[in-house]
């Protein structure tokens, strides 16, 4: 077995984004095993999550385990932490164990990125950035490797932030704007830990597609319901959506009908699904899924030389 340290073997965002894309594929022709994500909350403080999967064209099986502790940022700490463990298909061996603190931040941001390589029919584009956190660079990082970004404007509560990261990415034209301005663009990115809806309907136009990515757990949501009620929904896995992504709530409350989602990524992927026309508005509800954690961990398993750690 071997274990592979927080700075090993990062893949590049052209290889990641090829690596989820392969894998949404596969979920959407059914090629997969991966029950939904189990939650265990730490009382007052956060929550940690398992997920489990199997991804059978690249023979790879595991497990990772990853919190979410919105105050670690205050104590110095990253707010997600992740480990991976893989096993060996044939013999259940346990093969690596891999820091996928980083790998997390990489792969939802191929996620998004894929979403809006298949959702969003003009280019180039002008992304709108509602939280300016470290998973809205990795949207903004995955996502320029798949589509020419013409502008950005972002949004954070707070203001400095959202400067900082504007400075960050000034070749792409980046600004801070307020959150109304960074809701008129092509493909809007949201990043935040809210509970209750900070994007609202009106401030949402034709043809716009949005990547709903804070919302991860039961309770959390950063759309207006009534977004949903105009837009083609399509989710990274239906059972994990309606627990915990941006539908969650308005599923629990009788606000959004499950039967209204309108399919899922991998199907969009495969060609079986897709936006019904360029003014529609369309929505990525992601919730990352394990297969996403099991391509990125190939790669790793393959550029990555890692630590020996003898098991059994």
């Amino acid at each position: 077995m071997k274990y592979y340290p927080v700075h090993t073997g990062y893949p590049s965002y052209a290889e990641v984004n090829l690596a989820i894309e392969a894998a949404f594929a596969e979920h959407g022709r059914g090629g997969v095993q991966m029950p939904s994500k189990v939650y265990v909350t730490l009382i007052e403080n956060g929550d940690f999550r398992t997920m489990p999967a199997y991804l059978p064209t690249l023979d790879i099986a595991g497990v990772k385990i990853v919190n979410v502790h919105p105050n670690n940022r205050a104590k110095g700490l990253p707010t997600v932490m992740a480990l991976t463990i893989i096993l060996d298909v044939k013999t259940g061996i346990p093969t690596a164990i891999i820091n996928a603190t980083e790998l997390t931040a990489l792969r939802t941001g191929a996620g998004g990125a894929i979403a809006a390589k298949y959702l969003m029919p003009r280019k180039p584009v002008t992304l709108g950035l509602v939280g300016a956190g470290r998973q809205a660079g990795a949207q903004v990082e995955a996502t320029a490797t798949a589509l020419e970004i013409d502008e950005i404007r972002v949004w954070s509560r707070a203001q400095k932030s959202a400067e900082a990261f504007a400075s960050r990415y000034s070749g792409y034209n980046a600004r801070s704007v307020s959150i109304e301005r960074a809701c008129d663009c092509d493909v809007l990115i949201t990043t935040t830990p809210s509970v209750r809806p900070i994007v609202m309907a009106d401030w949402i136009h034709e043809g716009t597609h949005i990547n709903a990515i804070g919302a991860d757990a039961p309770g959390k949501q950063e759309l207006d319901p009534a977004i949903l009620d105009i837009a083609e929904v399509f989710v990274d896995d239906p059972g994990q959506a309606i627990h915990s992504g941006e539908i969650n709530v308005p599923v629990s409350t009788g606000r959004y009908d499950p039967a209204q989602v309108a399919g899922t990524l991998g199907e969009v992927v495969i060609g079986k699904k897709g936006r019904s026309s360029p003014d529609a508005v369309t929505i990525f509800d992601s919730t990352g899924l394990a297969i996403q954690d099991l391509a990125i961990a190939a790669l790793v398993l393959q550029n990555g030389e890692g630590y020996e750690l003898p098991f059994p």
